[in-house]
């Protein structure tokens, strides 16, 4: 299922599951498309653009705006769908418009759907978001609920590397990839903890590059703990923040389509051995974080479980960062329980 399926990013990632880029060209897709009513129009041209290629991994496509056909069985749902948000609106005002739709959509999750259904929320507050669907769908483990810091964390590999085509999206002046000239398979275990957005933590203290035969801290083969602390992670934040005004528009729709595909396909194939992928998931209080909420953490994948990589200790000025973004996430939770007690 793919919410929000009639826009640019939707487009692009029915396009790519089509293909088989994420489940693989052997596996056989049912694509369940869906949209307002508004959006039908441009939701059925993409459903028949599709049938039209006659892409051996489609089985099937489902184009609809009814929630009772479009959450049926299904073992996947990527939720593109969101609210408008006005530039200048308070959160509690985007919490209390996203509250309505993602309730309605965790229903339907909770009434429709297979119980083993794996969920990946894009729409902003991404976190939040994937908060409320859990808790209005009770019956399906609160594991399977995530929301994507894959295009953070993809973006923040980037940063270590000179081959990939976000470099190009990329205004920024300093890259890592003057400094390392390394391509993105080199770069491994960057964590981006938190809630996505502007107070996000992308963290490269624990990443590695490889070189020849050799493993290498980031951090010792940058040798620039300023360049880290400040210009990398603002503009891994500002890239964040740009993409959640505008995730609808085309300049920015491959970009996060790639990163939901890496997203489901690590979740649905695995992790490779003795790597980690940023993923946000259900938070037990793991690193002090808070609980009950869904929270970015470094996560291994194995048999379709995220389990959460224990026992990474944070630099100096890093425990700053992961509180900040932890009290972001606490606000948004208080704000949705003291709405839903309103109702």
């Amino acid at each position: 299922l793919i919410t929000g399926a009639a826009g640019h990013v939707g487009y692009d990632l029915a396009n790519l599951i089509a293909h088989g880029s994420m489940l693989g060209k052997h596996q056989p897709v049912i694509l369940h498309l869906f949209d307002i009513p508004g959006m039908v129009h441009y939701l059925h041209g993409l459903a028949s653009e599709l049938r039209d290629c006659s892409l051996r991994p489609l089985e099937k496509v489902i184009a609809t705006t009814e929630m009772s056909i479009a959450f049926a069985n299904i073992d996947i749902a990527i939720m593109l769908g969101s609210v408008q948000i006005q530039e200048g609106m308070e959160k509690k005002d985007i919490l209390g418009d996203t509250l309505a739709l993602f309730r309605a959509h965790g229903e339907a999750l909770e009434r429709y759907a297979k119980k083993v259904v794996k969920v990946v929320v894009v729409a902003h507050p991404a976190n939040t978001n994937a908060y409320i669907l859990s808790k209005f769908a009770p019956s399906i483990p609160k594991n399977n609920f995530s929301c994507l810091l894959r295009l953070d964390h993809n973006r923040a590999i980037v940063q270590a590397s000179k081959d990939s085509v976000l470099c190009i999206l990329s205004t920024f002046s300093i890259s890592i990839a003057k400094r390392l000239g390394v391509s993105c398979g080199a770069v491994h275990n960057v964590v981006v903890w938190g809630c996505h957005g502007n107070t996000e933590f992308p963290d490269l203290s624990h990443a590695y590059v490889i070189r020849g035969d050799k493993k290498i801290p980031v951090s010792m083969a940058l040798d620039n703990e300023d360049w880290t602390k400040n210009a990398f992670l603002n503009h891994i934040r500002d890239k964040s923040t740009t993409v959640s005004v505008e995730a609808m528009k085309a300049t920015n729709a491959s970009v996060a389509a790639r990163a939901i595909v890496d997203h489901v396909h690590d979740w649905w194939f695995g992790t490779p051995e003795d790597t980690w992928t940023s993923m946000g998931v259900y938070s037990r209080g793991e690193y002090g974080a808070p609980n009950d909420v869904i929270f970015g953490f470094p996560v291994t994948i194995k048999n379709r479980e995220p389990t959460i990589v224990e026992g990474l200790p944070f630099n100096d000025w890093g425990d700053d960062k992961f509180e900040t973004t932890a009290r972001e996430l606490m606000s948004e939770r208080q704000i949705v329980l003291a709405a839903c007690k309103d109702e």
